[in-house]
């Protein structure tokens, strides 16, 4: 097997405690920052016009819109979802019981239902205490569900015995949802129902080695995805071949093809994960390179 074709970042923006769950929208790079609490957007073209759109108390983490245009916001630490309209930042849904620990990526379809990962247990105790490589020993950290939120604000389990669900895809077709199990080293694909059901939940791709986090498609069904455990995020094909490697400045946490052409991908990068070092710092960016296939699907 060829080795991947290899490409460097550029830093496009700094100044981020620890960015998240980058969506390209509306001509304009939005992405959430978990320890400033804000949700934020940027032209692409211009650095300078970064401006915050809404302050989330409770850290947002997942962004995804409604067809009505109405801006979903996953509120990790209490772990519901908020919409945020003409100004108004209010109750959408409850992610409780299922996640059972901090809330974390969501995509939302076009009919406006958000599928929400979350961690499933303490990550940073659980580092502190048994280690890195404890995370894909067994017995594991505990495993968690997928919640699914209909845009009536309504919460159901979409997928159970996950093993820490994070970034999460829906092809363009609608037909499949593909999520990172960060600590089970996959992605895990699900066909979906016209009521947005998950079932035929299979391996869609073996990425060994790797912690898979953010990530997104591409046109031609491939995924680009972040690697938690390491500073690059790579575009993986089905069955789990690399096919190539973008290489950043320090550990990237998720990605995003944006820009008019959706050909830029939009890695966001922070030095470190751990909540008592990384809130303290403001070390986060997002990082840049071009790529030769636009992005696809949702997010």
């Amino acid at each position: 097997m060829a080795s991947p074709r290899e490409t460097t970042t550029s830093t496009f923006l700094t100044g981020l405690r620890f960015g998240e769950c980058p969506r390209w929208h509306d001509g304009r790079l939005w992405f959430s920052d978990f320890f400033a609490a804000t949700v934020s957007s940027v032209d692409v073209t211009d650095a300078a016009s970064l401006r915050v759109e809404v302050e989330v108390p409770s850290e947002p983490s997942g962004l995804g819109w409604m067809p009505d245009g109405t801006l979903l916001i996953v509120s990790r630490q209490d772990r519901v979802v908020l919409k945020y309209r003409d100004g108004v930042l209010s109750h959408h849904g409850d992610l409780r019981p299922t996640a059972t620990f901090h809330a974390n990526d969501m995509v939302v379809d076009d009919e406006g239902r958000a599928y929400v990962g979350n961690f499933g247990f303490d990550l940073d105790s659980f580092l502190e205490t048994r280690g890195a490589m404890a995370l894909f020993e067994e017995p594991g950290p505990t495993k968690t569900g997928l919640v699914r939120i209909d845009p009536d604000g309504s919460a159901h389990v979409a997928a159970s015995d996950l093993a820490f669900p994070n970034g999460t895809v829906i092809t363009p077709d609608g037909a499949t949802l593909i999520v990172a199990e960060s600590v089970a080293g996959h992605l895990t694909a699900f066909d979906r129902s016209e009521d947005g059901t998950l079932s035929n939940r299979r391996v869609w791709a073996a990425v060994p080695g790797l912690a898979p986090d953010g990530m997104c498609l591409d046109a031609e069904g491939c995924i680009w995805v972040a690697n938690a455990l390491a500073p690059e995020c790579l575009r993986v094909a089905e069955g789990g071949e690399v096919i190539e490697k973008v290489v950043t400045s320090q550990i990237a946490y998720a990605c995003m093809l944006g820009g008019e052409d959706r050909q830029s991908l939009f890695v966001i990068t922070a030095p470190t994960s751990i909540e008592a070092i990384v809130s303290k710092l403001t070390d986060g960016k997002i990082e840049q390179a071009r790529v030769d296939v636009p992005g696809a699907g949702r997010p």
